[in-house]
């Protein structure tokens, strides 16, 4: 597969969405039937959910394009961390897994093809609520669908909207977080946890989703490549375009926005969160 070809481009992105459904049915068994929730030596929970899932997608992943390694999640937190280069996959195969755990809906898989240190291709699926994302930035493609017998919608970011809708995490309220959001004004507020977020950008739902406290680049790379295939962008707190590949995939937070000129994130950055991982 050469990913320089339109064509091949077409197949991953439809391969990653059928990995996501895949994926997705591993998830929704043992959400259905019970699990044990386990905790990482970064104290964050893990379930079965999250391994069956990720084995899923490593999978497809191997037979769709086995020349390009891939950053997982789990994987990543037993130390199996492949050498990367200008191409890679980042993969969350449960983002949202306290969301899952609480059992909830607003949890998602996540694959996301990075280029060059920036996500050009991404799937999110959220297997509860069976919406799908899904975006080719070098193809112009970015498309939604409800349902999973639903019609493919294009995706756009809302043009003009004053004063912004912010979109936030249910899981991440912090101090800093919520006096960011007082300089936006008085716009509206959306809390919903996971990646989701991003799709609510990038379908116009919301313009501008704050994230002032660490992540880790799998969290971010398929919802970032959506929401730039839809025309919006995702900046480090210094103003730059957010990039991948970076020491230990940390991100010290980030803004994601649709058509929003945003005020700076940096004031609102937690104590120390620029200089590492937590």
């Amino acid at each position: 597969m050469s990913l320089a070809n339109p064509d091949d481009r077409r197949r991953l992105l439809e391969g990653l969405a059928e990995a996501a459904l895949a994926a997705a049915v591993e998830i929704n068994a043992i959400f259905e039937a019970g699990f044990a929730v386990e905790q990482k030596a970064d104290l964050s929970p893990v379930t079965a959910a999250d391994r069956a899932a990720e084995a899923v997608i490593l999978q497809a992943l191997a037979r769709l394009s086995p020349d390009v390694p891939v950053v997982a999640e789990e994987e990543a937190s037993m130390g199996r961390i492949p050498a990367v280069g200008e191409r890679f996959f980042l993969v969350d195969a449960l983002d949202g897994t306290r969301e899952f755990v609480r059992r909830g809906d607003d949890f998602t898989v996540n694959i996301g093809l990075i280029e060059h240190g920036t996500p050009t291709m991404g799937v999110v699926y959220a297997p509860r609520l069976l919406r799908m994302f899904a975006g080719d930035v070098t193809q112009g493609v970015a498309w939604r669908r409800d349902g999973d017998a639903g019609e493919r919608r294009p995706l756009a970011i809302h043009r003009g909207r004053t004063p912004p809708i912010a979109v936030a995490s249910r899981s991440h309220v912090t101090p800093e977080l919520a006096a960011y959001l007082d300089t936006l004004g008085d716009g509206g507020r959306v809390n919903i946890g996971s990646s989701l977020k991003f799709g609510l950008l990038a379908s116009g739902e919301a313009d501008v989703y704050p994230r002032p406290s660490p992540t880790m680049e799998w969290d971010t790379a398929a919802g970032h490549a959506v929401l730039a295939a839809a025309g919006g962008r995702v900046l480090a707190p210094d103003g730059s375009p957010l990039r991948y590949g970076k020491p230990d995939f940390f991100n010290p937070g980030f803004l994601a926005v649709g058509d929003f000129d945003p005020p700076s994130l940096e004031p609102f950055m937690r104590d120390g969160a620029l200089g590492g991982r937590p």
